[in-house]
């Protein structure tokens, strides 16, 4: 893959504000900056009565009002590893909206809000010793954020697996599809997890990469290799280090060997931004993180099927 190519797109995604992520800052209880990208925030503030819920996940600090609809609460610092904010007077609420769901987290206290370019964002090291629920680094002001891997904390409290339902199991049975074989890229393992689970439920093959700049280089490789090894199809993420899934979806277009992949936005974002951002850089279809049968209809809708060979 040439370098003129990215810089292309890196060009044009800053221009566009894509791959630039705004994050908003907390912290957990100590010196050490986290970060969540604003565009999942609904409204932040302090921590309201709590609701104590008996014999359900020793993550779930409650549940509270918001603005007439009860959501459960997350204690953020407790999976995360520091001490509960259940009983902390001073903590705040955040109050997110992943995949058409709302839910607030615990967090000690909220800094501000900075823009962080995609490139920064890498994966951390184990030694930094975050574990899987943090899915990126970078540095801002010379200080080490943490970008918090929320869906691995949400699929730590309901880790309901993506299943299929039998009829659109069945649906995928009788499809002949060409080829079974489709790239996935996604910086969360669980997300990965998922949708390979999902894949196999449907008998296709996944090429799997962590973020769009390692999905990018992939693809190259493909499309230079045996075409019998190729995918025609990507289902990424937006949200990733290196080169986000709107950046990705822009060098796909861009590229000679590669625009005509089909490509299948699949985020916990929602809301008419994705919606329109969906349209500007011309993926071919968004499905909003985790409906199986959806996502499972758009790659049978974009899929082709195996040309007819005519009969003797």
């Amino acid at each position: 893959m040439g370098g003129t190519l990215l810089e292309k797109v890196e060009r044009h995604t800053r221009l566009a504000g894509h791959n630039r992520v705004a994050m908003l800052l907390f912290r957990l209880g100590d010196e050490q900056l986290f970060g969540i990208n604003v565009f999942k925030v609904r409204e932040v503030m302090r921590r309201p009565p709590l609701e104590r819920m008996p014999g359900v996940h020793a993550l779930l600090a409650g549940s509270c009002d918001y603005r007439g609809q009860t959501i459960p609460v997350i204690d953020l610092a407790a999976a995360l590893g520091y001490a509960p904010l259940r009983d902390v007077e001073s903590a705040h609420l955040m109050v997110t909206e992943f995949s058409r769901s709302m839910q607030g987290f615990l967090v000690a206290d909220l800094q501000r809000m900075v823009q962080c370019e995609g490139d920064t964002l890498v994966a951390p090291p184990s030694a930094l010793g975050f574990g899987t629920r943090v899915n990126a680094v970078t540095r801002v002001d010379g200080m080490l954020l943490a970008v918090v891997d929320v869906e691995h904390v949400l699929a730590s409290i309901d880790a309901a697996p993506a299943e299929l339902s039998e009829q659109m199991q069945r649906v995928a049975g009788a499809r002949s599809l060409a080829p079974r074989r489709v790239l996935v890229a996604d910086d969360s393992l669980i997300a990965r997890r998922r949708l390979v689970s999902l894949f196999k439920q449907m008998d296709i093959e996944c090429v799997v990469a962590k973020d769009g700049r390692e999905a990018l280089d992939r693809l190259q490789e493909l499309a230079a290799g045996d075409p019998a090894e190729g995918v025609r199809l990507v289902v990424s993420d937006i949200e990733m280090p290196r080169l986000d899934g709107y950046a990705l979806t822009r060098a796909i277009r861009e590229a000679p060997n590669l625009h005509r992949l089909k490509v299948v936005l699949h985020s916990s974002l929602s809301g008419i931004f994705n919606e329109a951002m969906v349209k500007e850089v011309k993926a071919d279809r968004f499905v909003a993180k985790f409906q199986p049968d959806l996502l499972a209809q758009a790659v049978l809708d974009l899929l082709p099927e195996p040309p007819q060979v005519p009969a003797d």
